[in-house]
């Protein structure tokens, strides 16, 4: 049979055509140049769509936001005489500090003293305990450490104003009412349950793979928490304690109920003083209210990157 026929045969292809079948067919499964580069990618130079209702709703809280703020602080620098009668949204034409003067020579700095030992102290001991706590619950999976966890949870179902009572009556019987103690030990225990809550999630996305090669260097319990948990927990550490130290700093129930003496009154406290004793003057009321929230600010500005870090952990999960 002649070459011809054979490539004239039923069925039969001519020469080439295979390699054209088969270019034809990588360039079917293949798809046109570029295009599994450019599926699912914006082209350049390409705009998003403006989210205008988005837009507007985020300058509307903004507006919110920043409107009592600017009030409290504009007021604070305003004179009191003709102080009602004035535009209340226009900045003074002649600022004062008087107001701001009056409160710190109003006993402030003893109050801001009160307010920042009971603050330290309850973050200082609810941060150094929970830590230990969080990484005893992590790394011991016994009956007892997980009774001991779901027993610190049921504090969160506790609210603050149910137990006043029977603080005040426990605290009268130890002979604490009235001091600086009876406000750290009642916020210290509040605080417990969701610090262990926040810590110990933390600590159990810490790779078991550290504690394993800390284990295999011979490294005890505590060599551990210090050396690894401590600095890789560290975001999660500064979140809770500024969380903490802003509902201790906030506090005012419990130096209501529990103090009595001018001595021991804390910030909360002594605002709602200068309100009594400056009822009229508000601008000397206001500028309390700046005076006071600077610290928590200020310890606001040194924390606000591990704030984020810890409050954005396991988002990207």
């Amino acid at each position: 049979m002649s070459a011809t026929n054979r490539l004239t045969k039923p069925g039969a292809l001519p020469t080439g055509s295979l390699d054209t079948v088969s270019v034809s067919t990588a360039g079917s499964k293949r798809g046109r140049p570029g295009e599994h580069e450019t599926r699912g990618r914006r082209p350049r130079g390409a705009r998003r769509k403006p989210n205008i209702i988005g837009g507007i709703g985020a300058w509307i809280w903004l507006l919110i936001i920043v409107l009592p703020i600017y009030y409290i602080v504009i007021t604070s620098v305003r004179p009191q005489a003709g102080f009602f009668s004035s535009n209340q949204l226009i900045p003074p034409t002649d600022p004062t500090l008087d107001g701001y003067a009056l409160v710190l020579q109003s006993d402030f700095f003893l109050y801001l003293g009160n307010s920042v030992i009971i603050t330290v102290a309850s973050v200082a001991v609810t941060v150094f305990v929970c830590l230990m706590a969080s990484f005893a619950i992590v790394r011991t999976n016994s009956r007892f450490t997980r009774g001991a966890f779901s027993f610190l949870l049921l504090g969160l179902a506790i609210p603050l104003q149910a137990t006043i009572i029977p603080l005040f009556y426990m605290l009268s019987k130890a002979g604490l009412y009235d001091t600086l103690l009876a406000l750290i030990l009642p916020s210290i225990g509040f605080a417990v349950p969701v610090t262990v809550l926040i810590l110990s999630n933390f600590i159990r996305d810490i790779p078991k793979e550290l504690f394993e090669s800390m284990t295999v260097d011979g490294a005890s319990s505590w060599r551990t928490l210090v050396s690894l948990v401590l600095p890789l927990a560290r975001p999660a550490i500064v979140t809770v304690a500024l969380y903490n130290a802003l509902n201790v700093w906030n506090g005012f129930l419990f130096p209501l109920v529990l103090t009595q003496s001018p001595s021991n009154r804390v910030l909360p406290l002594s605002l709602w003083t200068f309100q009594g004793s400056f009822s009229v003057n508000v601008p000397a009321v206001l500028a309390a209210v700046v005076l006071s929230t600077l610290p928590i600010f200020i310890l606001y500005l040194f924390g606000r990157r591990q704030l984020i870090s810890g409050m954005t952990a396991g988002f990207s999960k």
